[in-house]
This record gives C-alpha cells, sequence and structure tokens, in this order.
C-alpha cells in the first residue's frame, strides 16, 4: 500500500546488528534503540510466517526482525503517516519487502482488513497518564503517550493473531501486572524475561510473550543483564544479542 510523501525533515542513519541494519530516522522525535533492537531479538517468527508490528515507526525492529529472520512476512502500522513513509523506505534500503500502511492501533485489529497473523510485536508507548511525566516535547509526544491506554495495544495485539499465534512486547518493568491481566482474557502460556541494567539493579523493561489460547504454566526466565562494571559498553551477552550474533529466546 502507499503512504503518504515523507515531510522534509533532518534524517540521521543509524546502523543495528553490527551494521547489518542501516536505518534512516528522524533527528527529532523519537528514535529507535536499544528497546526496537531487543524486541526484534525476541521475535522468534520462523521462514513463511507473518508478523505485524502495531506503532512500527520508521521500521527499527520490523528491519531488524527482517534480517534476523528470512522468509518471513513484514507487515507495519504506523500512524503517522510521515513515518511510515519512511518505514517503508527503510525497508527497501535493507533489501526487506513487506507493507507498512499508515493507521492507528486505536482503530482496532479489524479496521486493517487482514486475516490473522502468526506474530505480533510492540514496542508501545511507555506511558498513559499525563500527570505521570514531565510533558515530553511535541515532536515525541506520540512515541510517549499512549493516548487510549495501554489496553487499547494489548487488545490490537491479542486480536491480531491466530489461535496459536505469538504476542511479544516490551515494556516498563512497573506494568508487568497490567500487561499479564490485559492479555489474560484471550493468550496464555506466558514467558516474560526482566532486562536490567546491571546485575544489581532492579529490571526496567520486560519482555513478554504469550500465546493465544495458550494453557502453559507462566514461565519467568533468566534477566538479560545489559552491562557489567568492566567498562564495556555492553555485558558479553547482550552485546552477541545486540549485533545479531545471538538471539534472545522469550
Amino acid at each position: 500500500m502507499t503512504v503518504a510523501t515523507r515531510r522534509e525533515t533532518p534524517l540521521t542513519e543509524d546502523r543495528f546488528l553490527g551494521g547489518r541494519v542501516v536505518l534512516r530516522q528522524g533527528a527529532d522525535g523519537y528514535r529507535a534503540g536499544m528497546d526496537a533492537a531487543l524486541l526484534a531479538a525476541a521475535c522468534g517468527a520462523k521462514p513463511g510466517q507473518r508478523v505485524i508490528e502495531a506503532g512500527c515507526g520508521a521500521g527499527g525492529a520490523l528491519c531488524q526482525i527482517g534480517v534476523r529472520r528470512p522468509g518471513v512476512h513484514l507487515f507495519g502500522l504506523e500512524r503517522d503517516p510521515a513515518t511510515a513513509a519512511l518505514a517503508s523506505e527503510n525497508l527497501g534500503l535493507n533489501g526487506l519487502s513487506g507493507e507498512i500502511v499508515a493507521g492507528d492501533v486505536a482503530a482496532g485489529f479489524a479496521a486493517l482488513d487482514r486475516p490473522a497473523f502468526d506474530w505480533a510485536v510492540c514496542n508501545p508507548p511507555f506511558f498513559d497518564d499525563p500527570g505521570a511525566l514531565r510533558a515530553p516535547a511535541e515532536a515525541k509526544r506520540g512515541a510517549w503517550m499512549a493516548d487510549d491506554g495501554l489496553q487499547v495495544w494489548l487488545d490490537f495485539l491479542s486480536l491480531a493473531v491466530r489461535d496459536g499465534g505469538r504476542v511479544l512486547i516490551i515494556h516498563r518493568a512497573d506494568r508487568l501486572a497490567d500487561i499479564l491481566q490485559g492479555w489474560s482474557r484471550r493468550c496464555g502460556s506466558f514467558a516474560i524475561r526482566p532486562i536490567q541494567p546491571f546485575a544489581d539493579k532492579p529490571a526496567k523493561r520486560v519482555l513478554v510473550r504469550a500465546i493465544r489460547g495458550g494453557r502453559a504454566p507462566l514461565e519467568l526466565l533468566p534477566a538479560l543483564v545489559l552491562h557489567d562494571r568492566s567498562g564495556a559498553k555492553h555485558a558479553p551477552e547482550a552485546d552477541a544479542i545486540l549485533k545479531g550474533e545471538a538471539a534472545l529466546e522469550v
């Protein structure tokens, strides 16, 4: 589907997966980084399977999924038409095929008129209470504030997959209870991987994977520790994951 032409705005060209993924993204506003990389690393889609990302931005996670998982079919939904156009450009820049559609998660999955996917992934806005943080810059507001609340995103993901399909989200660790509750009606077989900045610090993020209709017991997986005290940028396990040399099983 053709999306609106990208507005003229300063862009940077960034590299992920040890340089294998090139991403053009706005110099201002939301920029894909660690969370998108970890989300992509945790997506275990197999060749031939269909993956949808809700709120795909400029395609940071989607492009990394495509490079990590050759043969998957990529689909991105992004509310801002200009950013959606940029995501489409980034797919092509990385030699990937897929479809990017400009649309709002709040409209619901049915509004897309697409068959159910095998995987639905998301790195949603982390706040839905404007009083919970100092107001972000206007260019970043859409990426930081979930105007319709977290549950809208959780419902979209759980409705976007077939029975037995996987849903995957990265979010703040303090929203874990809300995620489990929000998916409990349609999903089960939860797997949770905490993401800690250091081994002796509490988790700031969680990756949560669930299966639509799943009934297996919840699994609390070992934490991924991003940094150690050696002075290196990342701890060895995290470094291998971010470079695409290892997957992040969830």
